[in-house]
């Protein structure tokens, strides 16, 4: 028969991975990704050629969600041990370690692949800008448009 506690850090356990899920879906790296505050702002546009395009590592997000639901689940996992002072301190390192536990996890589900795309731009200049790898499969020696607002910086065709 399961317990209320099994239930109970099943329960949490789901949540916790249905939370980091989520965190994963929310990000919009790549060039052809907006934020709703984008939308109808003026960008400057200007014309140029893929000089190299290299693969790298986006790192995941770091937000309290992993952090707090790593110190639920490790809460009540070692609130299930032991008794009296013992059972409270196996609680507090529980948490303590789930919270570390959960913001790794968070970091490490949340992490995707990225470009650098260099671009040498008509006017002479050079100009990398990192972004998610959305598969467009930018080559050497491809025209290129680089799209450049207050703070953000994108390549395109």
């Amino acid at each position: 028969m399961v317990s209320l506690r099994t239930t109970r850090l099943q329960a949490t356990a789901g949540a916790l991975a249905a939370l980091l899920i989520l965190g994963g879906c929310a990000q919009g790296l790549g060039g052809g990704a907006y934020s709703r505050t984008e939308a109808r702002r003026a960008m400057t546009v200007q014309f140029g050629t893929v000089e190299s395009v290299r693969g790298v590592q986006l790192e995941g997000t770091k937000t309290p969600v992993g952090t707090v639901a790593g110190a639920a689940v490790g809460g009540i996992a070692g609130s299930t041990i032991g008794g009296g002072r013992g059972q409270a301190v196996a609680t507090v390192i529980g948490a303590v370690a789930g919270g570390l536990a959960g913001a790794a996890v968070e970091e490490g589900v949340t992490r995707t692949q990225g470009v650098e795309v260099t671009v040498r731009l008509d006017n002479g200049q050079f100009l990398a800008v990192v972004q998610a790898d959305e598969g467009e499969g930018f080559r050497p020696g491809e025209r290129v448009r680089v799209l450049r607002d207050a703070g953000t910086t994108r390549v395109t065709r």
